[in-house]
């Protein structure tokens, strides 16, 4: 997961690799490190300036590879858990702090079992 540790630069080359140079800027104004890709999705894309609906897409779907999570389901039931282990354990390392920063997924995996 050295993603995590991305700075803006390191994720605005990983956006032009991923065949979309136009938006190095919307990544790098917006301040997008590795740690706030988690949040980086077809919701949050218009606010960072990216508004063509089908580059939407396909940088949400580049980024859940990245992440290696699946796409949320959107005829779930309520009473289903939101997200996947590695989806909770990315968004709690998309905030920073001590606490964060110590936190590993066997660590995560570990609490959730007891």
């Amino acid at each position: 997961m050295a993603f995590l540790r991305w700075s803006g630069e390191d994720v605005a080359r990983w956006i032009e690799s991923v065949g979309f140079p136009q938006y190095k800027a919307c990544f790098t104004q917006n301040y997008i490190t590795g740690r706030k890709l988690i949040h980086v999705n077809c919701f949050t894309l218009p606010r960072l300036g990216i508004t063509d609906f089908q580059h939407m897409q396909l940088i949400s779907a580049q980024v859940r590879e990245l992440l290696d999570v699946s796409e949320p389901r959107w005829n779930q039931s309520i009473a289903d858990p939101l997200h996947d282990e590695r989806t909770v354990f990315l968004q709690k390392k998309s905030r920073s702090g001590q606490q964060t920063d110590s936190l590993t997924y066997e660590h995560l995996l570990q609490n959730k079992s007891q």
